[in-house]
């Protein structure tokens, strides 16, 4: 249990700016997770469970007694968000695995799925602001709300395979960056700058991997039959 503890608390010190290792670790299971995301590899999902579970606990900074005594409800709840859509997105990616490489053909979602996914991701921030606002969180509120929808439908649209989920993730880098800088996280806003230019190149990726080969229409394994496996 001391082992666990002095993990759970061990601390790097920059001056006079103290960053917890779990957030630098869980952030790089992240950046491990984005990396598998982009070559389609199943392992991406549970690599990113690890890093959402180290991060949840650093971005309750007031409840967990760290360093930085604040509290982001939309970064700490995007982290269960994630686990939960990653499950999903782990089931649907082993159902579609063939054995020979990756384990999702990228397509675009289309215009009205696109559409859906402005309202959604606008909506959603409308709809959270006042609620994170009333349970305490950082300051500017909408921006922690923005983090989080955006987070949620990158997330589910990285599980259906839609190539438009890389840009989500750039409009969540936009905002989180300033946000977590302003928050004293510093470890996740560098992060965050990174994941900015990965992810424009893990859109160029799927894009070019979507026009080289054509999709062919598939239709996802019927659930009740994986039972006699």
């Amino acid at each position: 249990m001391q082992v666990i503890r002095w993990l759970f608390d061990a601390q790097l010190v920059l001056g006079d700016q103290t960053i917890l290792w779990r957030e630098i670790v869980g952030n790089v299971f992240g950046l491990l997770s984005a990396l598998g995301g982009m070559r389609r590899k199943v392992w991406a999902w549970p690599i990113g469970i690890v890093g959402n579970a180290l991060l949840f606990t650093v971005f309750l900074g007031a409840v967990f007694d760290t360093p930085n005594p604040v509290n982001l409800l939309g970064q700490a709840g995007r982290q269960v968000m994630f686990i939960v859509v990653s499950i999903y997105g782990w089931r649907r990616w082993r159902q579609s695995e063939t054995g020979a490489g990756a384990a999702v053909e990228p397509r675009w979602a289309g215009w009205r799925n696109r559409v859906l996914l402005v309202v959604a991701l606008f909506g959603g921030t409308a709809v959270l602001t006042p609620i994170f606002g009333a349970l305490g969180s950082y300051e500017p509120v909408w921006a922690d709300a923005w983090i989080f929808m955006g987070s949620l439908l990158a997330t589910y649209g990285m599980a259906k395979g839609w190539v438009e989920f890389w840009l989500i993730w750039v409009a969540v880098d936009l905002v989180g960056t300033p946000l977590l800088f302003s928050a004293g996280y510093y470890a996740s806003a560098f992060m965050y700058v990174f994941y900015g230019a990965f992810t424009l190149m893990g859109f160029v990726v799927w894009a070019r991997t979507r026009r080289q080969k054509p999709l062919v229409e598939t239709r996802w394994p019927d659930p009740t039959l994986q039972r006699g496996r």
